[in-house]
This record gives C-alpha cells, structure tokens and sequence, in this order.
C-alpha cells in the first residue's frame, strides 16, 4: 500500500496563502502550529522510524544498510541555557553557549522548547542532536551583519557566500529531529521577479523600499542585492577572485538554510523547514545520510528555492518527505565542470521512497551539476503533482562526468506544467526545436568527444503514469554522446504532445500507453538500436502515429502486433532508409 501525506492549501479567498507570503508566517502562527502538529502526526503514523529494512526491498544494486546517529542520552533545555522564546531576543550565544556545553559533556540533546525563538547562525558539532518540540519555531534574524562572507560551495562550485543558517562541517553523529518549524527569513533576502507574483504582491514589495533591476522587472531588497547582481552578470557565483569584492555585495550572496559538509552519520527527521534564503537543504560530501519524514516548502516564487540537495554524498536515505518549494524538490548533483571532476566524488547508493512533491521545477531531477558522477539510485513510489516537470535529467557540454544505474519506478505525476519525463543534455544552451529537428528543419553538430562530455547510461524508467500541458516525455542525448541503455516500460502518459527520443542508443519501450492532442505519438530521431513493444498510442485515428527522423537512424525494431497496428501510420523522414526499420 502507497503512503500518503497532505496537502497545503495554496489559496485563501482568491489570494495566495501563507506559502506564497512568507512575511505572513508569524501573522498566522496559530494555523501554523496546528499544520505542523498535523503533518507530524500524518507523517509519523505512515513510517517506522525504528526498522527501517523495509526500505532497502526491491533495491536493484548493492546497498549498505545507512547508519544513522547515536547520541548521548543526556539533554539540556535552551530555556536552561538562558534563552528566551518571545520573538524578539536574540538568541544566538544561548544556542552557542548551549551547543558547547554539549560538546564539553561528549554531546547528548540540545531540547528547544514551545515558543519563537529569535536567532542568527547555529554551528552544530558532533554528536548533538538538535530537538524542537511541538510548537518550537527557531526564526532566523533578518540582520544580515550576523551572516559573515565566508567560503563555501554552491552550484557544485567553490565561492564565497554568507554564512548558512545552521551549518556543520566534520561533524560525526549530528541529526535535527522533533515536530517544530525551522524558518529561514528567506524573504528577506530574496529577489522577486515581477511575473512570479500578483499584482497586490508586487505593490507590497514596491512599497517596502529595495530596488529594481532589469527594467523594473526585477525587485531586490536592497541596493547592494541589486548591485551585486549587476556585477555578477545576473550568475550565481560572481566571478571575483578577492574576498573582499564578495563581502561589497554581502546582500546578494544568499545562504542554503542547511548546509552540512564532509559530516558522518547525519540524520534529518519530522521538522519543517521553511522559507529558505537559498536551497534549503544542502549535503555535500556526507556518508550515512538520513532525510525523512520532513516538511520542506518556500514560496512558489522562490529564486533558487531548491527544497534537497544531495551532492557528492553516499549511502542516502529520502524517504516519507513532503515539499513544496519554489525550485527542484529533490535533486543529486557532484559538483560542476573541471571543478567537479578534480574532485572525483560521485553522488551514490542513494534510495528515495514515499515522498510527496506539491510544487517545484522538477520532482525528481539529477544534475545540471553531475561532474563527479551519479550512481546507484533507486527512486519510488513518489508523487509530483503541479510540478514545471516531474522527472528530470540535465546536463551540458562541459560538464564531463557520467549518471549510471538509475532505477525509477513507480511514480505518479499529476497536472504537470511542462513535460513529464525530460532528458536534456544541452541545459541552458539554445537549440532547435524538436520539431524543426524531426523535420529537418535544423540541426545539432557534434562535437569531439572529451572529458568534457557527460555520460548518461544504464537507466530504466517503470510504472509511471501521469499527465502534462508538455511532452508525456522528451529525451535528448547529445549528437556526439548519446544516452545509452534507457528502458522505459509500463508507462500511461498524457501530455499536450507524445513522446520524443533523439540521440539514444539501445531504447526499450515496453508496455507504454501514450496520449497526446498535438503531432505523433512517438517520434525518434537520430538514434539507434531501438525496440518497441506494446505501444498503444491515442488517439489511435491519427496518421501518422510514429514518426522515424536522422539520417544516422538505424536499427528501429518494432514487436509483431506494432507491425499490424502502426504498419500504415509509420513515418520516415529526413534521411531514413526503410532498411532502417525492422520488424520483429
């Protein structure tokens, strides 16, 4: 039987709700609690927080069992510690103060009790473990002085950004557990584009002061955000060399909320967080991680409100999540380009199951930064509904590094903005419509091969239904590397048009029903050594039903009862031999 988590209302007497007005957050604290407390309960009644064997079932390559904290029986209050949860004292040196008492004492639990607590950056150490109980809201000071520029990695590169929310760095035996809520104060940082929000929202933001960027379409909440975005060229990492030229543009550099780096045996369990300056959670280099039974949201308008990010760690669990975020809600990377590959450390053995996406530009996504590589994954039993695309793969020329061993299974995706499974090998490049190139309107030139060229192979796609106001799939490898060994089989998609495949070799499609309103069901272009089988394409009057495009096409197998379904509704085109085609 598939889990279930709830939903959060997104509107209120025909205005956004609270998730798309963080600064509402403390206004409605009441309804707050009683979401939290709710969710908690939800999310707690559907896992087993102590066998976890269940999770590693089915798994498709070997899995070390993930091993998860061990802390100290012994706890303190924050309360005790001399903090105060009324909202307006700052309490940063109790939660210092606190965290090193622990550490003196060989770790144990730091307990935040019922109430607001006021604060600035918490630095966790090893074998603590940081508790909000029921009705615990830690909200995170909009003083930007208490954020210092310092090193740090972001978009798989190193660079210089403020200092995280809460951070740890070679910790051992750290989690943050309870039914509290954990709020960034991302609002105060964040940059809003002008077609991200309504007009009441914009007139708000207007008339709270900040300034504009490209040509008043673009708010920032101070002039140095937006001169920092100037100088930056609009990029996310500004290409200075010197520290000091970074700290000049402090307000532009906005932190991940939760940034563990290099730490062992690191659990994340029941707790929201929420409205995040940047990506919300952030591992990178960890081994023997546990993220489970959390709620992750930020306003749908969020720049970069990615909701997990896992780079360059091993040894994962994701499990019995719900998110709701403004930018991917669950996403490997393993650093970028040169950078990346130096590194070598690939993202691996990492099952995600039972998790719930409302919003995000991708449910599920890997990459665009993979350099270090992506391996063994398994995905499942998931459901992204509303998301911009539901599964998704991106990548580039650059990037080098290579995605194998993907397992996703059993996945349904409902009302998606854009496509429901999307391969792109050319992210943020312009390129010719898949049309044109089908056509023969245009074309992609190869390039030589290099250690610059990513590598995507051996991925099986299974179970998965859903429909979108894009392609029920779009795959596009690359005319110099094609995507290698892709199986999609017992699919039910629906989109506004079918399903397209260019440059791949070896493709299975198996068991698929695919519905569209708009061309072919299924076109390939360029690829080879495809087989189909069991394909059901609607509407079935529509001629043709298959189009087969490229001139280096070849070897484009189809079962026997396609030959009697599609015998006379196969189109080939744009340099295709019908010695190309065979039919089983």
């Amino acid at each position: 039987m598939r889990k279930r988590l709830i939903h959060y209302p997104e509107t209120n007497a025909g205005r956004p709700g609270f998730m798309q007005q963080p600064e509402l957050f403390l206004i409605r604290i009441k309804s707050v609690f009683t979401v939290a407390i709710l969710c908690s309960l939800i999310s707690y009644a559907c896992s087993d927080s102590v066998n976890t064997d269940y999770i590693y079932e089915g798994l498709e390559f070997d899995m070390p069992k993930v091993k998860e904290p061990e802390i100290p029986s012994y706890s303190v209050s924050l309360a005790d510690m001399g903090g105060v949860a009324d909202a307006r004292t700052l309490n940063t040196d109790f939660f210092a103060k606190a965290i090193e008492h622990l550490a003196q004492k060989g770790g144990g639990t730091l307990i935040v009790p019922s109430g607001i607590w006021l604060t600035g950056p918490i630095v966790l150490q090893s074998n603590i473990n940081l508790h909000l109980e029921a009705g615990a809201i830690i909200r995170f000071s909009p003083d930007f002085d208490l954020y210092p520029v310092i090193p740090c990695n972001f978009e798989g590169a190193s660079t210089y950004r403020c200092q995280s929310p809460i951070s740890a760095i070679d910790a051992e035996n750290i989690s943050i557990t309870g039914s509290g809520i954990i709020d960034g104060n991302g609002h105060s940082w964040r940059p809003v584009k002008i077609g991200k929000v309504g007009e009441w929202h914009w007139a708000d933001l207007l008339a709270s002061g900040g300034a504009l960027e490209d040509n008043g379409t673009y708010w920032f909440p101070s002039e140095e955000a937006a001169r920092g975005y100037r100088l930056s060229e609009g990029k996310n990492l500004p290409p200075f060399s010197d520290i000091q030229q970074f700290r000049e543009i402090r307000d532009y550099l906005r932190p991940v909320m939760l940034s563990i780096v290099n730490c062992k045996k690191v659990l994340l369990e029941g707790v929201t967080i929420q409205n995040s300056p940047a990506w919300a959670i952030h591992p990178l280099w960890c081994e023997d991680l546990v993220i489970r039974e959390l709620q992750v949201r930020s306003p749908h308008h969020a720049q970069n409100g990615d909701g997990i990010d896992i780079e360059s760690c091993r040894n994962v669990l994701v499990y019995n999540n719900c998110i709701d975020v403004g930018d991917d809600a669950i996403c490997l990377k393993s650093g970028r380009d040169r950078e990346g590959r130096d590194r070598g450390i690939p993202s691996e053995n990492i099952v995600i199951k039972n998790n719930t996406v409302y919003h995000g530009h991708g449910g599920f996504v890997i990459g665009s930064e993979m350099s270090g590589g992506v391996r063994n994954v398994h995905v499942s039993d998931c459901r992204f509904l509303g998301t911009l695309v539901g599964i998704r793969f991106k990548s580039t020329r650059g990037r080098g590094g290579i995605v194998e061993n993907i397992f996703i299974s059993d996945i349904d995706m409902v009302n998606i903005v854009d496509d429901l499974i999307r391969f792109n090998m050319l992210y943020n490049i312009y390129t010719p419509q898949a049309d044109n190139l089908i056509a023969g309107g245009s074309i992609i030139e190869a390039e030589p091969l290099s250690e610059d060229t990513p590598v995507f192979r051996n991925i099986s796609i299974r179970g998965i239904t859903g429909n979108s106001a894009g392609y029920a799939a779009i795959i596009r490898g690359l005319p110099e590397q094609k995507l290698e060994n892709i199986v999609f089989k017992d699919l039910n998609l629906s989109g506004h048009k079918g399903m397209i495949i260019m440059f791949s070799d070896n493709v299975i499609v198996d068991n698929a029903i695919i519905s569209c309103d708009k061309g072919a069901g299924l076109a390939l272009y360029n690829c080879s050594n495809v087989n189909i089988n069991n394909i059901c394409l609607q509407p079935e009057a529509r001629q043709p039903q298959v189009i087969v495009s490229g001139p280096e096409t070849q070897q484009i197998g189809f079962g026997k009862n396609e030959w009697i379904k599609l015998r006379d509704e196969l189109l080939l085109q744009n340099g295709v031999d019908k010695s190309s085609i065979i039919w089983n």
